[in-house]
């Protein structure tokens, strides 16, 4: 816990000068520039807290193709192993992050697509009008929607099936290590040297998954998915 705290405040000084160059790059319209420092935020995020992520399956990952990415959930170092895959990949959150000056123009650089809240009225509209914004980009989302508490993947939403049904993309199971023990959510100190690694899968073609109800949807992806936790 004692090393945690300046381990902490390096990881947010390292984000905050990335951030700010993507941000200065961003407004010259440079966005192969920001994906790039994207990306070595996301590989090098690890290596500050003494892991090293490996990357399996990647054969799997056609980065010509754009899928539906689904991964369990466990950390917020989630994000950054999912961005070292693939840091164009386009994200769903929270509408008020585009409310704040200059950082807007960054999220908007990196595709960023606000959500607002869902309600019975507009959750089709909505989900109809994130899928036409994400248009040619792979989206990536956690069904269990927020971060498991014991380690254990919890169960799917079924959100992201309103999306499948809404495009074309395929579907691609992302498997998550060693992220509960490196720093789960109900705890305050980051466990070093742990073992984590990313595990793609072969994407799941839409008519498949089409042709079974949401229940067996879920049961699909979810049992791929926990088919390489460890």
């Amino acid at each position: 816990m004692v090393i945690s705290i300046p381990v902490y405040a390096v990881l947010y000084l390292f984000t905050a000068i990335n951030v700010l160059f993507a941000i200065i790059l961003s407004y010259l319209n440079q966005k192969r520039a920001v994906l790039a420092v994207i990306r070595f935020w996301a590989k090098n995020v690890f290596l500050i807290t003494g892991s090293r992520l490996k990357i399996y399956g990647i054969e799997n990952f056609d980065k010509k193709k754009k899928y539906i990415l689904l991964a369990n959930h466990a950390s917020l170092f989630d994000i950054m192993a999912i961005m070292a895959l693939c840091p164009g990949v386009s994200w769903f959150g929270r509408e008020r992050l585009m409310k704040i000056p200059i950082f807007s123009h960054f999220l908007k650089c990196i595709d960023y697509i606000p959500m607002q809240k869902a309600n019975f009225r507009n959750t089709k509209e909505m989900i109809d009008k994130l899928v036409r914004n994400s248009q040619g980009l792979t989206i990536a989302m956690f069904p269990e929607g927020t971060r498991t508490k014991d380690g254990k993947i919890n169960n799917f939403y079924k959100g992201f099936i309103h999306v499948l049904k809404a495009s074309d993309a395929e579907i691609l199971p992302v498997t998550l290590n060693g992220f509960y023990d490196l720093k789960p959510k109900n705890r305050f100190y980051i466990k070093f040297n742990t073992r984590i690694n990313l595990v793609v899968h072969k994407a799941i073609d839409k008519s498949v998954l089409m042709e079974k109800n949401d229940s067996e949807i879920i049961s699909t992806v979810k049992e791929v998915i926990e088919s390489a936790y460890s």
